[in-house]
C-alpha cells in the first residue's frame, strides 16, 4: 500500500492504554535490507511499534510479528512513521471520545455500542502505527460496560413504555367519557375545549414520549380517534338541532315584532296589546344571541313608541291640570273651617257645596297629585260624618226609648238598694252593709252614664 503525504492533523489527547505501563517486549530483528529511522530518528514509541524499510515500506508490530501497513517512498523514515502514527492517533481519539461520552452519560448505550463496534472494525488491521492491541482492549472493556448499561436502559425503556401506555390510555378514557355523555346535557363550548386539550396532550405525548409498540399504539389511537369522531358527530347534530329550533323561534319572534310595530298608530291605547305580546315573547324561547338581540331591539323600539305616546299625553295632561290643581287647593282652604263649625247642618251644607264644585272641576294629572288632594278632602268628609254619626246616636228615638227604660229600671234598683242598706245598717250587719253600698255605687254610676 502506498501512502501519499498529507497535512498534519492535531490528534486529541488519548490514554496510551494498559500496554504503556509494561515493559515493551523485545522487537524482532528487522529483515535484511530493513532499516530503522534514518537521520531523523523516530520517537521511542514509534520505534517500539513501527519500522521503515529502505524502500519506504512501513510495518507495525502486532505481538511478536510485524504487519506491513503501507509505503511512504517520498519522505524520510521519520516522516513515514509520523504519518502512520497520526492514523493511530485518529483511531485513539475516536476510542477516547466514546469513553468520554459513556462516562458523561446522556448518550444511548446501544448507540455507543454500535459506534464502538464500528471503531473496532477500523482498528482491526488498521493502516496505523501504534499499540493497536491496547486500543482493541479499551474497546472491548467499553463494549462490556455498555452491554451492562444497555440492559439497564432496556429495563428503563420498558418501564417508560409501560408508563406511556398508561398515560395515553388515560387520555383515551377521558375522551371516551366525553363521547359517552348525553349530547343534550353537554355544555358544548366546554366539551370542545376539553377534547381539544386532550388532543393537544396526545400530540405532545406522541412527540415527546417514548415510541409505543405498534399494535398498542394503533389500538389506542383508534379508540381516541373514534371517541373524538363521536364527540364531533354529537356536537354537529346538537348544533344542527339547535339551529333548527332557533329558526322556528326566529320566525315566531319576527311575527311578534311585526304585530308590535303594527300597534304604533294606536299610541297609548296599544299598550295593553303590547304587554300581551311581551308575555308571548317571554314564552317564545331563544333564537340565538345575535338574532335575539336584533329582534329584541325592534320589539323594544315598538313598545318604546307606545310608552312614549303615553308619556307625552301625561305631560300634556299635567300641563292642562295646573289650573285644576289650583282650584281644588282653593276649595280645600274653603273647607278648612268646616271642622270648627258648631252647627252640624251648616257644616254639612258647606261640605256638600264644596264636593259639588270639586266634582265639576274633574280629573287632574298626574294621578299622584289627584290622590293627595282627594285624601285631604276625604279627611274633612270623615270628620263631618263622624259628627253626624254621633248626633244620630244621641237623637235616635229608639235609642232614647231604650235609655229611658233603663234609667227607670236603675232608679227602681237604686231605691230598693237604699232600703236594703238602711235595713243592714239598722241590723248592724257589716257584710250586708258593704254589699249594699257596692251595689248601690255601681247602679248610680250606670245612671250617670245614661245621663239620668
Amino acid at each position: 500500500m502506498t501512502a501519499a503525504a498529507d497535512s498534519p492533523v492535531d490528534p486529541q489527547t488519548t490514554d496510551a492504554g494498559p500496554g504503556d505501563a509494561e515493559a515493551t517486549p523485545a522487537v524482532p530483528a528487522p529483515p535484511a535490507g530493513a532499516t530503522r529511522a534514518g537521520a531523523a530518528a523516530p520517537t521511542a514509541a514509534a520505534e517500539d511499534w513501527g519500522r521503515v524499510e529502505e524502500d519506504g515500506t512501513v510495518s507495525v508490530r502486532e505481538g511478536d510479528t510485524w504487519r506491513v501497513v503501507g509505503q511512504f517512498p517520498d519522505g524520510t523514515p521519520a516522516e513515514a512513521l509520523a504519518y502512520f502514527e497520526r492514523k493511530y492517533a485518529d483511531l485513539a481519539s475516536e476510542v477516547t471520545l466514546l469513553e468520554v461520552r459513556h462516562r458523561r452519560g446522556g448518550a444511548s448505550a446501544s448507540d455507543l455500542r454500535a459506534a464502538a463496534a464500528a471503531v473496532m472494525i477500523k482498528v482491526d488491521g488498521a493502516a496505523a502505527v501504534g499499540d493497536l492491541a491496547a486500543l482493541t482492549a479499551r474497546l472491548q472493556n467499553l463494549v462490556s460496560a455498555l452491554s451492562a448499561a444497555s440492559e439497564s436502559e432496556a429495563a428503563a425503556a420498558k418501564q417508560a413504555v409501560e408508563e406511556a401506555v398508561a398515560e395515553r390510555t388515560a387520555i383515551v378514557e377521558q375522551a371516551e367519557a366525553l363521547a359517552a355523555r348525553d349530547p343534550q346535557t353537554v355544555q358544548w363550548k366546554q366539551a370542545s375545549a376539553e377534547m381539544s386539550s386532550l388532543f393537544d396532550q396526545w400530540q405532545q405525548h406522541q412527540q415527546n414520549g417514548p415510541r409505543l409498540p405498534k399494535a398498542a399504539g394503533q389500538q389506542l389511537w383508534k379508540r381516541f380517534r373514534d371517541a373524538r369522531s363521536t364527540v364531533d358527530k354529537h356536537r354537529r347534530e346538537f348544533y344542527s338541532q339547535l339551529d333548527e329550533a332557533h329558526k322556528v323561534v326566529r320566525q315566531r319572534k319576527n311575527r311578534l315584532v311585526e304585530r308590535a310595530e303594527a300597534l304604533a298608530p294606536q299610541g297609548e291605547d296599544g299598550i295593553p296589546a303590547y304587554r300581551a305580546l311581551l308575555d308571548e315573547w317571554k314564552a317564545a324561547g331563544r333564537a340565538g344571541k345575535k338574532a335575539d338581540d336584533a329582534l329584541w331591539a325592534r320589539f323594544k323600539a315598538a313598545g318604546d313608541a307606545l310608552f312614549q305616546a303615553r308619556t307625552e299625553r301625561a305631560a300634556a295632561d299635567a300641563e292642562a291640570s295646573k289650573e285644576k290643581i289650583d282650584a281644588k287647593k282653593e276649595l280645600l282652604q274653603q273647607a278648612a273651617p268646616i271642622a270648627d263649625e258648631p252647627d252640624l247642618s251648616k257644616a254639612r251644607a258647606l261640605l256638600t257645596s264644596i264636593q259639588r264644585q270639586w266634582d265639576e272641576i274633574g280629573r287632574i294629572h298626574p294621578r299622584e297629585a289627584e290622590r293627595a288632594l282627594d285624601d285631604d278632602l276625604r279627611k274633612i268628609e270623615q270628620g263631618v260624618r263622624a259628627r253626624e254619626d254621633a248626633d244620630w246616636k244621641r237623637n235616635n228615638p229608639e235609642t232614647k226609648a231604650r235609655a229611658n227604660d233603663m234609667t227607670r229600671q236603675l232608679h227602681d234598683a237604686i231605691a230598693k238598694l237604699e232600703e236594703d242598706l238602711a235595713a243592714a245598717e239598722a241590723g248592724g250587719d257589716a257584710r250586708k252593709i258593704a254589699a249594699a253600698k257596692d251595689a248601690l255605687d255601681a247602679r248610680r254610676a250606670w245612671l250617670r252614664a245614661l245621663g239620668g
